[in-house]
Protein backbone atom coordinates (compact mmCIF):
# COMPACT_ATOMS: atom_id res chain seq x y z
CA UNK A 1 0.00 0.00 0.00
CA UNK A 2 1.13 4.08 -0.98
CA UNK A 3 1.90 5.66 2.44
CA UNK A 4 0.12 9.30 2.90
CA UNK A 5 3.54 11.07 2.55
CA UNK A 6 3.92 9.06 -0.95
CA UNK A 7 0.62 10.13 -2.00
CA UNK A 8 0.81 13.79 -0.91
CA UNK A 9 4.62 13.96 -2.97
CA UNK A 10 3.06 12.71 -5.46
CA UNK A 11 0.04 15.41 -5.75
CA UNK A 12 2.43 17.74 -5.37
CA UNK A 13 4.30 16.97 -8.39
CA UNK A 14 0.76 16.50 -10.34
CA UNK A 15 0.10 19.91 -9.17
CA UNK A 16 3.25 20.98 -10.14
CA UNK A 17 3.00 20.42 -13.82
CA UNK A 18 4.55 16.90 -13.41
CA UNK A 19 2.72 13.27 -13.82
CA UNK A 20 4.09 10.34 -11.50
CA UNK A 21 3.53 7.01 -11.91
CA UNK A 22 3.78 4.86 -8.92
CA UNK A 23 5.19 2.66 -7.58
CA UNK A 24 8.69 3.89 -7.66
CA UNK A 25 7.94 7.61 -8.74
CA UNK A 26 9.09 8.23 -12.81
CA UNK A 27 8.12 11.25 -13.30
CA UNK A 28 8.09 13.00 -16.93
CA UNK A 29 7.30 16.75 -17.25
CA UNK A 30 3.66 17.46 -18.53
CA UNK A 31 4.87 19.95 -21.30
CA UNK A 32 6.97 17.09 -22.93
CA UNK A 33 4.96 14.60 -25.21
CA UNK A 34 6.28 11.41 -26.48
CA UNK A 35 6.56 11.08 -30.17
CA UNK A 36 7.25 8.28 -32.95
CA UNK A 37 9.52 9.10 -35.31
CA UNK A 38 7.04 9.37 -38.84
CA UNK A 39 9.94 9.01 -41.08
CA UNK A 40 10.90 5.35 -41.08
CA UNK A 41 8.64 3.18 -43.11
CA UNK A 42 5.54 1.33 -41.03
CA UNK A 43 6.29 -1.55 -43.18
CA UNK A 44 8.71 -2.59 -45.56
CA UNK A 45 6.27 -5.87 -46.73
CA UNK A 46 5.51 -4.57 -50.29
CA UNK A 47 9.37 -3.04 -50.96
CA UNK A 48 10.54 -6.19 -49.92
CA UNK A 49 8.03 -8.63 -52.21
CA UNK A 50 9.22 -6.33 -55.27
CA UNK A 51 12.98 -7.03 -54.92
CA UNK A 52 12.91 -10.44 -53.27
CA UNK A 53 13.42 -11.95 -56.80
CA UNK A 54 16.20 -9.96 -57.61
CA UNK A 55 18.17 -11.33 -54.87
CA UNK A 56 19.84 -14.54 -55.50
CA UNK A 57 21.63 -17.08 -53.43
CA UNK A 58 25.26 -17.84 -55.15
CA UNK A 59 26.81 -21.18 -54.33
CA UNK A 60 30.43 -22.68 -55.29
CA UNK A 61 32.54 -25.70 -55.19
CA UNK A 62 36.26 -25.24 -54.74
CA UNK A 63 38.58 -28.81 -55.56
CA UNK A 64 41.22 -29.35 -52.36
CA UNK A 65 43.44 -31.81 -51.43
CA UNK A 66 42.80 -33.54 -48.35
CA UNK A 67 46.46 -34.77 -47.16
CA UNK A 68 48.29 -34.05 -44.04
CA UNK A 69 52.05 -33.06 -43.55
CA UNK A 70 54.42 -32.37 -46.64
CA UNK A 71 52.33 -30.54 -49.26
CA UNK A 72 49.22 -30.55 -47.54
CA UNK A 73 46.94 -27.73 -48.59
CA UNK A 74 47.07 -25.04 -45.42
CA UNK A 75 44.27 -23.57 -44.10
CA UNK A 76 43.47 -20.39 -45.94
CA UNK A 77 42.99 -17.01 -44.87
CA UNK A 78 39.84 -15.47 -44.95
CA UNK A 79 38.38 -12.30 -44.72
CA UNK A 80 36.06 -11.53 -41.98
CA UNK A 81 32.69 -12.52 -42.71
CA UNK A 82 33.29 -14.79 -45.31
CA UNK A 83 30.96 -17.04 -46.51
CA UNK A 84 33.78 -19.64 -46.68
CA UNK A 85 34.62 -20.00 -43.59
CA UNK A 86 32.60 -22.54 -42.02
CA UNK A 87 33.01 -24.36 -44.72
CA UNK A 88 36.85 -24.68 -44.87
CA UNK A 89 36.71 -25.03 -41.04
CA UNK A 90 35.19 -27.80 -41.19
CA UNK A 91 37.27 -29.49 -43.97
CA UNK A 92 40.51 -28.82 -42.63
CA UNK A 93 39.93 -29.18 -39.03
CA UNK A 94 38.32 -32.16 -39.43
CA UNK A 95 40.32 -34.11 -41.90
CA UNK A 96 42.47 -35.84 -39.54
CA UNK A 97 41.02 -39.07 -40.69
CA UNK A 98 41.86 -38.64 -44.55
CA UNK A 99 45.45 -39.65 -45.22
CA UNK A 100 45.29 -40.95 -48.53
CA UNK A 101 44.85 -37.73 -50.33
CA UNK A 102 41.76 -37.74 -52.24
CA UNK A 103 40.59 -34.66 -53.42
CA UNK A 104 37.34 -33.21 -51.65
CA UNK A 105 34.54 -30.62 -52.97
CA UNK A 106 34.52 -27.59 -50.74
CA UNK A 107 30.77 -25.63 -50.64
CA UNK A 108 30.45 -22.38 -49.94
CA UNK A 109 27.57 -19.89 -49.87
CA UNK A 110 26.85 -16.11 -50.80
CA UNK A 111 24.67 -13.67 -52.06
CA UNK A 112 24.29 -11.74 -55.17
CA UNK A 113 21.59 -9.24 -57.32
CA UNK A 114 20.42 -9.09 -60.56
CA UNK A 115 21.34 -5.81 -62.56
CA UNK A 116 20.30 -7.18 -66.20
CA UNK A 117 17.48 -9.17 -66.79
CA UNK A 118 18.09 -9.37 -70.65
CA UNK A 119 21.87 -10.54 -70.83
CA UNK A 120 21.76 -12.48 -66.96
CA UNK A 121 24.63 -10.05 -65.31
CA UNK A 122 24.61 -10.62 -61.86
CA UNK A 123 26.85 -8.86 -59.43
CA UNK A 124 28.64 -10.24 -56.52
CA UNK A 125 31.89 -9.99 -53.94
CA UNK A 126 34.76 -11.46 -55.30
CA UNK A 127 35.47 -12.89 -52.25
CA UNK A 128 32.04 -15.37 -52.45
CA UNK A 129 33.65 -16.80 -55.80
CA UNK A 130 37.30 -16.77 -55.74
CA UNK A 131 38.98 -19.91 -56.52
CA UNK A 132 35.86 -21.26 -56.58
CA UNK A 133 35.43 -24.12 -59.67
CA UNK A 134 32.21 -23.98 -60.19
CA UNK A 135 29.65 -21.28 -59.25
CA UNK A 136 25.38 -21.70 -59.49
CA UNK A 137 23.14 -18.82 -58.81
CA UNK A 138 20.07 -20.00 -57.35
CA UNK A 139 16.48 -17.78 -57.58
CA UNK A 140 14.07 -17.22 -55.21
CA UNK A 141 11.38 -19.03 -57.13
CA UNK A 142 14.01 -22.10 -56.91
CA UNK A 143 15.26 -22.23 -60.47
CA UNK A 144 19.07 -22.46 -59.77
CA UNK A 145 21.39 -21.71 -63.14
CA UNK A 146 25.09 -22.43 -64.21
CA UNK A 147 26.75 -18.95 -63.97
CA UNK A 148 30.25 -18.02 -65.72
CA UNK A 149 32.83 -15.48 -64.59
CA UNK A 150 32.84 -12.30 -66.37
CA UNK A 151 35.46 -10.53 -64.21
CA UNK A 152 36.59 -9.72 -60.86
CA UNK A 153 38.81 -7.25 -58.90
CA UNK A 154 40.18 -7.68 -55.72
CA UNK A 155 40.35 -4.20 -55.03
CA UNK A 156 36.95 -3.14 -54.43
CA UNK A 157 35.80 -7.08 -53.83
CA UNK A 158 33.29 -6.85 -56.48
CA UNK A 159 32.47 -9.68 -59.55
CA UNK A 160 30.51 -9.82 -62.39
CA UNK A 161 28.80 -13.29 -63.10
CA UNK A 162 26.54 -14.17 -66.09
CA UNK A 163 23.72 -16.79 -66.22
CA UNK A 164 21.76 -17.68 -69.61
CA UNK A 165 18.33 -15.91 -69.24
CA UNK A 166 16.59 -17.67 -71.61
CA UNK A 167 13.90 -19.87 -70.24
CA UNK A 168 13.75 -18.09 -67.12
CA UNK A 169 12.38 -14.78 -66.08
CA UNK A 170 14.54 -12.94 -64.33
CA UNK A 171 14.23 -9.51 -62.14
CA UNK A 172 16.63 -7.06 -61.85
CA UNK A 173 17.41 -4.01 -59.82
CA UNK A 174 19.28 -0.86 -60.58
CA UNK A 175 21.91 1.01 -58.63
CA UNK A 176 21.05 4.47 -57.24
CA UNK A 177 23.20 7.22 -56.04
CA UNK A 178 24.97 6.62 -52.98
CA UNK A 179 26.56 9.89 -52.90
CA UNK A 180 22.32 10.94 -51.53
CA UNK A 181 22.51 8.82 -48.60
CA UNK A 182 22.52 10.45 -45.34
CA UNK A 183 23.36 9.69 -41.99
CA UNK A 184 19.73 8.27 -40.18
CA UNK A 185 18.13 7.08 -44.17
CA UNK A 186 16.53 4.07 -44.25
CA UNK A 187 17.99 0.93 -45.83
CA UNK A 188 17.13 -2.80 -46.36
CA UNK A 189 19.18 -5.66 -46.88
CA UNK A 190 18.49 -8.64 -48.26
CA UNK A 191 20.25 -11.93 -48.10
CA UNK A 192 21.33 -15.22 -48.02
CA UNK A 193 22.85 -15.51 -44.43
CA UNK A 194 24.02 -19.05 -42.99
CA UNK A 195 22.53 -20.38 -46.21
CA UNK A 196 18.84 -18.91 -45.01
CA UNK A 197 17.94 -17.11 -48.59
CA UNK A 198 15.86 -14.89 -48.81
CA UNK A 199 16.36 -13.14 -45.72
CA UNK A 200 15.60 -9.47 -45.17
CA UNK A 201 16.89 -7.02 -42.23
CA UNK A 202 16.30 -3.39 -42.07
CA UNK A 203 18.21 -0.89 -40.43
CA UNK A 204 19.95 3.12 -41.10
CA UNK A 205 22.84 4.17 -42.41
CA UNK A 206 25.01 4.60 -39.17
CA UNK A 207 28.08 6.43 -41.29
CA UNK A 208 30.05 7.05 -44.64
CA UNK A 209 33.07 7.14 -45.78
CA UNK A 210 34.32 4.35 -43.49
CA UNK A 211 38.34 3.05 -43.60
CA UNK A 212 38.55 -0.51 -42.49
CA UNK A 213 41.64 -0.76 -44.16
CA UNK A 214 40.54 -3.15 -46.62
CA UNK A 215 41.98 -2.02 -49.61
CA UNK A 216 43.39 1.27 -51.22
CA UNK A 217 39.85 2.64 -52.41
CA UNK A 218 38.27 2.35 -48.87
CA UNK A 219 34.83 4.43 -48.61
CA UNK A 220 32.33 2.35 -47.01
CA UNK A 221 28.76 2.68 -45.71
CA UNK A 222 28.14 1.70 -42.11
CA UNK A 223 24.67 0.14 -41.55
CA UNK A 224 23.33 -1.49 -38.37
CA UNK A 225 20.99 -3.66 -40.78
CA UNK A 226 21.85 -7.09 -39.75
CA UNK A 227 24.50 -8.33 -41.85
CA UNK A 228 25.81 -11.90 -41.15
CA UNK A 229 28.03 -14.63 -43.12
CA UNK A 230 26.61 -15.60 -46.33
CA UNK A 231 24.84 -11.81 -46.58
CA UNK A 232 28.58 -11.24 -48.27
CA UNK A 233 27.79 -10.11 -52.21
CA UNK A 234 23.81 -8.81 -51.38
CA UNK A 235 22.76 -5.82 -51.90
CA UNK A 236 22.41 -2.39 -49.64
CA UNK A 237 18.43 -1.40 -50.88
CA UNK A 238 17.23 2.66 -49.82
CA UNK A 239 13.87 3.61 -49.81
CA UNK A 240 13.19 3.96 -53.15
CA UNK A 241 14.20 0.11 -54.16
CA UNK A 242 17.29 1.08 -55.37
CA UNK A 243 20.86 -0.71 -54.70
CA UNK A 244 23.20 1.82 -52.93
CA UNK A 245 25.63 -0.57 -51.62
CA UNK A 246 27.12 -4.12 -51.83
CA UNK A 247 27.14 -5.76 -48.48
CA UNK A 248 30.96 -7.01 -47.93
CA UNK A 249 32.34 -7.23 -44.42
CA UNK A 250 31.21 -6.64 -40.62
CA UNK A 251 32.95 -6.36 -37.36
CA UNK A 252 32.05 -9.24 -34.87
CA UNK A 253 33.61 -11.07 -31.94
CA UNK A 254 31.23 -13.55 -32.22
CA UNK A 255 30.72 -14.44 -36.47
CA UNK A 256 27.21 -13.11 -35.58
CA UNK A 257 25.99 -9.41 -36.73
CA UNK A 258 26.67 -6.80 -33.99
CA UNK A 259 24.79 -3.96 -35.85
CA UNK A 260 28.27 -3.09 -37.60
CA UNK A 261 28.24 -3.80 -41.31
CA UNK A 262 29.93 -2.14 -43.91
CA UNK A 263 29.00 -2.19 -47.47
CA UNK A 264 30.59 -0.82 -50.85
CA UNK A 265 28.98 2.53 -52.41
CA UNK A 266 27.63 2.13 -55.69
CA UNK A 267 29.09 4.93 -56.47
CA UNK A 268 32.43 3.02 -56.76
CA UNK A 269 30.93 -0.53 -57.22
CA UNK A 270 28.83 0.45 -60.21
CA UNK A 271 32.17 1.94 -62.38
CA UNK A 272 34.00 -1.03 -61.33
CA UNK A 273 31.14 -3.13 -62.76
CA UNK A 274 30.52 -1.17 -65.98
CA UNK A 275 34.14 -1.99 -66.60
CA UNK A 276 34.13 -5.44 -66.02
CA UNK A 277 31.28 -6.03 -68.30
CA UNK A 278 32.98 -4.24 -71.03
CA UNK A 279 36.28 -5.25 -70.65
CA UNK A 280 36.64 -8.22 -68.19
CA UNK A 281 39.07 -5.86 -65.95
CA UNK A 282 39.18 -2.89 -64.33
CA UNK A 283 40.80 -0.07 -66.51
CA UNK A 284 41.86 2.99 -63.84
CA UNK A 285 43.13 6.33 -64.15
CA UNK A 286 46.89 6.20 -62.65
CA UNK A 287 48.71 9.78 -62.06
CA UNK A 288 51.95 7.94 -61.43
CA UNK A 289 53.25 9.71 -57.77
CA UNK A 290 54.17 8.29 -54.92
CA UNK A 291 51.94 10.07 -52.12
CA UNK A 292 51.46 10.62 -47.95
CA UNK A 293 49.61 12.43 -45.41
CA UNK A 294 49.77 16.31 -44.90
CA UNK A 295 50.74 16.36 -41.13
CA UNK A 296 50.12 19.35 -38.83
CA UNK A 297 53.92 19.44 -38.86
CA UNK A 298 54.23 19.02 -43.04
CA UNK A 299 51.69 21.63 -43.08
CA UNK A 300 53.23 24.20 -41.20
CA UNK A 301 56.71 23.51 -42.38
CA UNK A 302 55.04 23.99 -45.92
CA UNK A 303 53.77 27.41 -45.22
CA UNK A 304 49.96 25.91 -45.51
CA UNK A 305 46.89 27.23 -42.97
CA UNK A 306 45.61 23.85 -42.17
CA UNK A 307 46.72 20.16 -43.20
CA UNK A 308 45.11 19.02 -46.39
CA UNK A 309 45.85 17.15 -49.37
CA UNK A 310 48.21 14.48 -50.32
CA UNK A 311 51.99 15.52 -50.34
CA UNK A 312 53.64 14.35 -53.56
CA UNK A 313 56.46 12.08 -52.15
CA UNK A 314 57.68 11.44 -55.52
CA UNK A 315 57.02 10.48 -59.36
CA UNK A 316 57.18 7.01 -61.06
CA UNK A 317 59.58 7.09 -63.88
CA UNK A 318 58.00 7.31 -67.33
CA UNK A 319 54.74 8.11 -65.35
CA UNK A 320 52.06 10.69 -66.69
CA UNK A 321 53.77 13.55 -64.28
CA UNK A 322 57.25 12.19 -65.39
CA UNK A 323 57.64 15.21 -67.39
CA UNK A 324 57.98 18.28 -64.26
CA UNK A 325 54.17 19.03 -64.22
CA UNK A 326 54.14 17.69 -60.41
CA UNK A 327 57.16 17.77 -58.61
CA UNK A 328 58.76 15.59 -55.23
CA UNK A 329 57.19 18.22 -52.61
CA UNK A 330 53.89 19.11 -54.30
CA UNK A 331 50.60 19.25 -52.17
CA UNK A 332 47.58 18.42 -53.97
CA UNK A 333 44.78 19.83 -53.19
CA UNK A 334 41.92 19.58 -55.70
CA UNK A 335 41.78 16.96 -58.52
CA UNK A 336 39.62 17.48 -61.54
CA UNK A 337 37.21 19.60 -59.76
CA UNK A 338 37.31 17.26 -56.43
CA UNK A 339 38.84 18.39 -53.09
CA UNK A 340 41.21 16.73 -51.35
CA UNK A 341 40.64 16.35 -47.74
CA UNK A 342 42.85 13.65 -46.87
CA UNK A 343 45.38 12.06 -48.30
CA UNK A 344 42.68 8.59 -49.01
CA UNK A 345 40.57 10.96 -51.06
CA UNK A 346 43.49 11.18 -54.31
CA UNK A 347 43.70 7.51 -55.05
CA UNK A 348 40.02 6.98 -55.40
CA UNK A 349 39.04 9.97 -57.45
CA UNK A 350 41.88 9.31 -59.06
CA UNK A 351 40.98 5.82 -60.57
CA UNK A 352 37.23 6.66 -60.97
CA UNK A 353 38.45 9.31 -63.36
CA UNK A 354 38.97 8.03 -67.48
CA UNK A 355 42.03 6.48 -68.77
CA UNK A 356 43.81 9.21 -71.19
CA UNK A 357 41.38 11.87 -69.58
CA UNK A 358 42.99 15.30 -69.06
CA UNK A 359 42.08 17.30 -66.09
CA UNK A 360 43.05 19.90 -64.06
CA UNK A 361 45.29 19.13 -60.66
CA UNK A 362 45.37 22.30 -57.89
CA UNK A 363 48.49 22.08 -56.12
CA UNK A 364 50.52 24.20 -53.07
CA UNK A 365 54.03 24.18 -54.80
CA UNK A 366 56.47 26.06 -52.03
CA UNK A 367 53.89 28.16 -50.72
CA UNK A 368 52.17 28.53 -53.91
CA UNK A 369 48.66 27.47 -55.20
CA UNK A 370 48.71 27.00 -58.99
CA UNK A 371 46.71 24.69 -61.51
CA UNK A 372 48.39 21.94 -63.97
CA UNK A 373 47.02 20.02 -66.69
CA UNK A 374 47.65 16.60 -66.73
CA UNK A 375 46.71 13.35 -68.93
CA UNK A 376 46.06 10.71 -67.10
CA UNK A 377 47.64 7.34 -67.79
CA UNK A 378 46.01 3.94 -66.52
CA UNK A 379 46.90 2.45 -63.19
CA UNK A 380 47.16 -1.36 -64.25
CA UNK A 381 50.33 -0.45 -66.87
CA UNK A 382 51.58 2.08 -64.11
CA UNK A 383 51.47 -1.03 -61.67
CA UNK A 384 53.85 -2.79 -63.63
CA UNK A 385 56.25 0.14 -64.47
CA UNK A 386 56.65 1.02 -60.78
CA UNK A 387 57.27 -2.76 -60.11
CA UNK A 388 59.97 -2.91 -62.70
CA UNK A 389 61.39 0.42 -61.16
CA UNK A 390 61.27 -0.64 -57.32
CA UNK A 391 63.15 -4.16 -58.50
CA UNK A 392 65.83 -2.84 -59.97
CA UNK A 393 69.06 -1.03 -58.27
CA UNK A 394 71.92 -0.25 -59.02
CA UNK A 395 74.94 0.07 -56.02
CA UNK A 396 77.16 1.52 -57.74
CA UNK A 397 80.84 0.40 -58.22
CA UNK A 398 82.62 1.36 -55.33
CA UNK A 399 85.94 0.64 -56.53
CA UNK A 400 87.36 4.20 -56.77
CA UNK A 401 89.76 6.05 -54.09
CA UNK A 402 88.10 8.32 -52.20
CA UNK A 403 89.19 11.25 -49.33
CA UNK A 404 87.82 10.48 -45.48
CA UNK A 405 84.34 11.51 -45.80
CA UNK A 406 83.40 15.20 -44.38
CA UNK A 407 80.90 14.67 -41.81
CA UNK A 408 78.23 16.92 -39.43
CA UNK A 409 75.71 16.40 -36.85
CA UNK A 410 72.69 17.81 -36.19
CA UNK A 411 69.27 17.20 -35.03
CA UNK A 412 70.21 13.70 -33.94
CA UNK A 413 71.37 12.84 -37.12
CA UNK A 414 75.01 12.17 -38.50
CA UNK A 415 74.98 13.10 -42.36
CA UNK A 416 78.07 12.46 -44.64
CA UNK A 417 78.93 13.25 -48.21
CA UNK A 418 77.46 10.85 -50.87
CA UNK A 419 80.29 9.53 -53.05
CA UNK A 420 81.71 6.06 -54.30
CA UNK A 421 82.72 5.14 -50.55
CA UNK A 422 79.18 5.63 -48.93
CA UNK A 423 77.24 4.05 -51.72
CA UNK A 424 78.79 0.83 -51.15
CA UNK A 425 78.58 0.52 -47.68
CA UNK A 426 74.53 1.25 -47.46
CA UNK A 427 74.10 -0.17 -51.03
CA UNK A 428 72.61 3.09 -52.10
CA UNK A 429 71.72 3.21 -55.99
CA UNK A 430 74.14 5.55 -58.22
CA UNK A 431 70.88 7.95 -59.55
CA UNK A 432 70.22 8.77 -55.70
CA UNK A 433 71.45 12.38 -54.82
CA UNK A 434 72.17 14.48 -51.61
CA UNK A 435 73.26 13.56 -48.31
CA UNK A 436 73.07 10.30 -46.71
CA UNK A 437 72.69 9.82 -43.17
CA UNK A 438 75.52 7.44 -41.36
CA UNK A 439 74.45 7.83 -37.98
CA UNK A 440 70.85 8.46 -35.80
CA UNK A 441 71.06 9.23 -32.21
CA UNK A 442 68.94 7.03 -29.90
CA UNK A 443 66.13 8.56 -28.13
CA UNK A 444 66.22 11.49 -30.60
CA UNK A 445 63.56 13.12 -32.78
CA UNK A 446 64.96 11.98 -35.89
CA UNK A 447 64.64 7.90 -34.52
CA UNK A 448 61.32 8.81 -33.47
CA UNK A 449 60.35 9.96 -37.25
CA UNK A 450 62.00 6.17 -37.93
CA UNK A 451 65.01 7.96 -39.63
CA UNK A 452 67.58 5.43 -40.43
CA UNK A 453 71.23 5.16 -41.48
CA UNK A 454 71.58 4.74 -45.24
CA UNK A 455 68.59 7.09 -45.95
CA UNK A 456 69.44 10.06 -48.05
CA UNK A 457 68.56 13.97 -47.52
CA UNK A 458 67.83 15.28 -50.94
CA UNK A 459 66.16 18.50 -49.74
CA UNK A 460 65.18 20.38 -46.19
CA UNK A 461 62.45 22.76 -46.51
CA UNK A 462 62.22 22.23 -50.45
CA UNK A 463 65.61 23.36 -51.23
CA UNK A 464 68.18 20.65 -52.92
CA UNK A 465 71.48 19.99 -50.17
CA UNK A 466 74.55 18.42 -51.46
CA UNK A 467 76.72 18.61 -48.96
CA UNK A 468 76.75 18.24 -44.73
CA UNK A 469 77.33 22.19 -44.78
CA UNK A 470 74.29 22.56 -46.96
CA UNK A 471 72.25 20.43 -44.47
CA UNK A 472 74.01 22.96 -41.64
CA UNK A 473 73.54 25.63 -43.26
CA UNK A 474 69.92 24.79 -43.89
CA UNK A 475 68.98 23.82 -40.57
CA UNK A 476 70.50 27.19 -39.62
CA UNK A 477 68.58 29.31 -41.91
CA UNK A 478 65.13 27.99 -40.54
CA UNK A 479 66.07 28.48 -36.96
CA UNK A 480 66.78 31.90 -38.24
CA UNK A 481 63.49 32.30 -39.63
CA UNK A 482 61.61 31.17 -36.51
CA UNK A 483 60.51 27.88 -37.88
CA UNK A 484 59.85 25.10 -35.14
CA UNK A 485 60.06 22.31 -37.75
CA UNK A 486 62.62 21.00 -40.28
CA UNK A 487 60.57 19.59 -43.18
CA UNK A 488 63.02 16.69 -45.04
CA UNK A 489 62.99 14.96 -48.18
CA UNK A 490 64.27 11.71 -47.59
CA UNK A 491 65.24 8.94 -50.46
CA UNK A 492 65.44 5.05 -49.95
CA UNK A 493 68.24 3.31 -50.82
CA UNK A 494 66.70 2.70 -54.00
CA UNK A 495 65.30 6.23 -54.69
CA UNK A 496 62.27 6.31 -53.23
CA UNK A 497 60.91 8.94 -51.64
CA UNK A 498 59.17 10.19 -48.44
CA UNK A 499 59.08 13.52 -46.42
CA UNK A 500 59.57 13.72 -42.84
CA UNK A 501 59.20 16.84 -40.05
CA UNK A 502 61.87 16.79 -37.40
CA UNK A 503 61.08 19.61 -34.30
CA UNK A 504 64.17 21.77 -34.23
CA UNK A 505 63.43 22.82 -30.43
Amino acid sequence: MISDTLLRAARRMVFAGVTAFAVGIVAVPSFVTPTIASDGPPSVADLAERLLGAVVNISTSQTVKGTEGPGAVPMPQLPEGSPFQDFFDDFFKNRGGDKGGTAQKVQSLGSGFVIDAEQGIVVTNNHVIADADDIEVNFSDGITLKATLVGTDTKTDVAVLKVDPKGHKLTAVKFGDSTKMRVGDWVMAIGNPFGLGGTVTVGIVSARNRDINSGPYDDFIQTDAAINRGNSGGPLFNADGEVIGINTAIISPSGGSIGIGFSIPSQLAAGVVDQLRQYGETRRGWLGVRIQPVTDDIAESLGMATAKGALVAGVIKGGPVDNGTIQAGDVIIKFDGKDIHEMRDLPRVVAESPVGKAVDVVIVRKGVEQTVKVTLGRLEDGEKLASGENGSTDQGSGDKATPPVSTASVLGITVGELNDQTRQKFGIAADVSGVVITDVAKNSAAAERGIQPGEVITEIAQESVGTPKDVMDRIGALKEQGRKNALLMLASKTGELRFVTIRMD
